[in-house]
């Protein structure tokens, strides 16, 4: 991993902003227009206005949703300086790393995932410890790149996760908390969010020795990532054109766009929950449950398994128990049924051929068996428009009823296994993305919390 430093978080004044509760928000990229006036009707120093800036932030019909229009980049900029002229944000007084805890309910029990937050290195991918595991897409990191050119800071953190068997780093952590004074936050989900400065030079000095030869895996953030290193090499081109005189004058080491701000999990910590990502598809052929058995039985076994969208829960409680990456579930709307299908020797040689490119430990996921023969190949639905991704059961259910809000009618339902933690590193190890949206882990670090400054 490259090494981690301190930094002067910037912080929300709570003197000033009263309720921490309502500034802070989920990543830009899970909030819709309709969560976006929820977030600006609660406080008018809301992230959100830095993160996903209206036109003109007194209209609600004016929304800048990521589907939907573009933010004004150079407005979240204003603000951002106007809060800071204004002390609505404030520097801590010293460099600091954060103990950041979430607390959250979750199939009926208590969880906490623990994490340190910092700034680390900038490395390209494939160049050093630090190892991407999903594509990334051009138009995304195009809009991160504007906000990030017009408020030169990370207003959110990126998602690390980093392997320590024992949880030494976060356990060390942990004990220096005694005495320091945490902030808390509720979210629109009901997670808790507390966060810890810690500036005791010894510890840090420790923390990043313990850290330093461990790889990461991002987890959530590649977007932000990559965009923080086109960011700092065109920080770092504009540094040189400024001195012209030192021709073979180097960027400086220590600047901040050389960093990113990151929250790092051991990947045992007990807290990281891995739920499935489920897709609901529409603009497809309205298949039969006998014409999916009729087109998927060379390949996997196919079982009829439930009937009408209620029948889900119990077909996903199967699924889960079963716990095997190519055990999937398809729902065909035009009959009104679940089939459960299961990979035959078939299915494994047929995906060898069409996706040789690729490992067969990627080829074990459960996401590419789905995309890749289920879809492409056996439905020939290789040009089907990008599905809605779900989370929940009842989102398959209220979209199989035509519940969800602002959404087509869907022809087919796909329930599939999470990739797991282990799977993660291995493919990232390996310098192999998986497919979009193969983890979802849960819940959403927040954004408002701390902010880093480039400047």
């Amino acid at each position: 991993m490259p090494d981690i430093r301190a930094f002067r978080g910037l912080r929300y004044n709570l003197a000033q902003v009263g309720s921490l509760s309502e500034c802070i928000a989920p990543p830009y990229d899970v909030i819709d227009a309709s969560l976006q006036s929820k977030l600006y009707d609660a406080s008018p120093y809301n992230i959100i206005r830095l993160e996903l800036p209206r036109s003109n932030p007194a209209d609600p019909t004016t929304t800048n949703s990521p589907e939907t229009a573009v933010p004004d980049y150079e407005q979240a900029g204003k603000t951002l300086r106007a809060w800071q002229n204004e002390k609505i944000l404030q520097p801590d007084p010293d460099p600091a790393i954060y103990v950041y805890h979430q607390q959250f309910e979750l199939f009926g029990q208590s969880f906490l995932r623990r994490s340190l937050m910092a700034k680390i290195r900038l490395e390209p991918f494939g160049q050093g410890s630090i190892y991407p595991h999903e594509q990334t897409f051009p138009k995304a990191k195009e809009d991160r790149l504007r906000l990030l050119r017009a408020t030169a800071a990370n207003l959110s953190q990126i998602f690390g996760l980093y392997p320590d068997p024992d949880n030494e780093i976060q356990d060390f952590l942990e004990s220096k908390l005694i005495g320091v004074l945490g902030n808390e936050a509720i979210d629109h989900l009901g997670v808790k969010h507390t966060l810890w400065p810690i500036s005791d030079l010894e510890t840090i000095q420790r923390v990043s020795t313990m850290i330093a030869n461990k790889p990461m895996f991002v987890a959530d953030g590649h977007h932000r990532y990559e965009t923080a290193c086109t960011y700092r090499d065109e920080v770092a081109s504009q540094y040189r054109n400024n001195n012209p005189s030192q021709s073979e004058s180097e960027f400086p080491d220590d600047h901040p766009a050389n960093f990113i701000l990151c929250a790092l999990v051991s990947m045992n910590d007990p807290g990281l929950v891995v739920l499935p990502t489920h897709r609901l598809l529409h603009g497809i052929p309205n298949f039969t449950t006998e014409e999916l058995h009729t087109k998927l039985s060379p390949f996997f076994d196919c079982e009829l398994v439930g009937q009408g969208p209620d029948s889900t829960g119990a077909v996903w409680a199967e699924l889960d128990r079963l716990d095997e990456q190519w055990i999937l579930a398809l729902y065909s709307q035009a009959s009104q049924q679940w089939t459960r299908i299961s990979a035959k020797q078939q299915a494994a040689d047929r995906l060898e051929t069409i996706a040789a490119e690729h490992s067969a430990q990627w080829r074990e996921l459960g996401v590419s068996a789905l995309h890749r023969l289920v879809l492409e190949d056996a439905l020939g639905l290789k040009d089907a428009p990008t599905p809605t991704y779900v989370h929940s059961v009842q989102e398959v259910i209220d979209g199989l009823k035509g519940n969800l809000p602002n959404q087509p009618d869907f022809q087919l339902a796909a329930l599939v296994m999470p990739a797991t933690v282990d799977q993660i590193e291995t493919l990232c190890t390996f310098g192999e993305r998986m497919p979009q949206k193969s983890t979802y882990f849960y819940p959403k670090l927040a954004s408002g919390l701390v902010i880093n400054t480039l400047d």
